[in-house]
């Protein structure tokens, strides 16, 4: 690419005065073994506030879903009001025969880590509930979840849900253009560690925006790795999922319910963000 090309990544400015310098300094990083991202992970702005608006959604939905969460709904109803609210809004619910996945989200009790199928299985007094959506809009995807209490929890719930939530906040503390992926999953399992817990090392966060899945994989523990840098305009999740013992998991018969191996809790939090020029800003 020329100096005076409009740059790659949509902003309608030159290279020189875009991303020239940028990849300049990311060629001295990929000297020094680090990955560094293809052109196609770095987003435009349309392609940003697309990703944003699908967000309005799914933000919404968890904003108003925890009213359902209590003793005596089925996680149906509960998929049946994610499944109404999306399509009332001009969306579609990405999980919905995602590689065949039956339902419009993700619900995951108590020692269900992720990937929790909605059913006719009825909520329960003291259990946790993950609640993970993805919303498609216009072409681009929003990806979110948090935790719910079903009334009262014990406090051995509470805490491992409150550290779950910790760890997504100091994963994104780490965010900022040329640090690496890998020192947010340093600074998470650093955290939970420390509190007496594990981080699930099957599942992590990913790209996001123009498809559900895409690079970067983003651990949520410490890899030993460079991995990749982080650059203005990529657009991933963080997702830690914390276990009240190991981090080991089996997947159940239907190839989707992923659970502790050890049968204890675990909990989740997520958002979709932005890499900014000074740091990160929450998508949803």
């Amino acid at each position: 690419m020329n100096r005076n090309d409009l740059c790659y990544c949509g902003s309608g400015k030159k290279y020189k005065k875009c991303h020239l310098e940028i990849d300049a300094k990311l060629q001295i990083y990929k000297m020094k073994g680090y990955d560094i991202p293809p052109k196609r992970l770095i987003l435009s702005p349309k392609d940003i506030e697309g990703i944003r608006k699908a967000g309005v959604i799914t933000k919404g939905i968890l904003d108003e879903v925890g009213k359902l969460v209590k003793p005596g709904v089925t996680t149906d109803e509960i998929n049946d009001f994610v499944h109404k609210y999306t399509i009332e809004r001009g969306g579609i619910p990405a999980p919905l025969n995602y590689h065949g996945f039956p339902k419009s989200c993700c619900i995951s009790i108590d020692d269900v880590i992720c990937h929790g199928i909605p059913s006719d299985r009825v909520l329960e007094e003291g259990q946790i509930v993950n609640i993970d959506i993805t919303t498609i809009l216009d072409g681009y995807y929003a990806d979110a979840s948090r935790m719910y209490y079903v009334g009262e929890v014990s406090d051995k719930a509470k805490d491992i849900c409150e550290c779950a939530k910790k760890c997504l906040e100091i994963g994104l503390s780490v965010v900022k253009p040329f640090n690496s992926i890998s020192d947010i999953g340093v600074a998470i399992e650093k955290y939970a560690n420390e509190k007496g817990y594990s981080v699930v090392r099957g599942f992590g966060g990913h790209g996001v925006g123009k498809v559900f899945h895409e690079d970067p994989h983003v651990s949520h523990y410490d890899t030993k790795t460079k991995g990749m840098i982080m650059v203005p305009g990529m657009v991933f999740t963080i997702e830690p999922m914390i276990n009240e013992g190991t981090y080991k998991l089996n997947i159940l018969d239907d190839d989707w319910t992923a659970v502790t191996r050890d049968g204890k809790l675990s909990a989740q939090w997520e958002h979709t963000l932005v890499v900014t020029e000074t740091g990160y800003e929450i998508l949803v």
